[in-house]
């Protein structure tokens, strides 16, 4: 890596652009020297796509229960009973849910996100760390 406080040298325009034709000539000789060298590869990858797409059509084939499904419509599939009587009460509307044990929001166990401290995990005094 260049120092950062060193001072920029001056830069060789021409030898750059020797560098740069170098590469260039490098790459149009390997291009046209590919298919001598490696062109039978290409028939071997064309066989392995045939093969790759027959494969699939297979396994699709296979796992045609796996397919989407279209969604079914809402009126066949829902069956809704009329809504447990509302409780004459002075709160009226708020937290009249809560007496019924299928209707409540909290399907496991409320959640809780209490405030540990590592200091008091460790047993280590406060003023250790700062």
């Amino acid at each position: 890596m260049a120092d950062p406080q060193r001072t920029s040298e001056p830069v060789n325009f021409v030898h750059q652009d020797e560098i740069w034709k170098a590469h260039l000539k490098a790459e149009q000789v390997s291009a046209k020297a590919w298919p001598n060298k490696w062109g039978l590869l290409q028939e071997v990858y064309r066989e392995c796509e045939r093969q790759s797409v027959k494969l699939k059509e297979a396994e699709r084939e296979k796992h045609h229960h796996l397919a989407v499904r279209p969604p079914t419509p809402p009126k066949e599939n829902t069956h809704l009973g009329p809504p447990p009587p509302f409780p004459q009460t002075s709160q009226a509307v708020v937290g009249w849910r809560l007496g019924h044990s299928h209707l409540q929001l909290q399907k496991y166990a409320p959640v809780r996100h209490f405030r540990r401290s590592l200091m008091k995990e460790m047993d280590w005094p406060f003023g250790s760390c700062s």
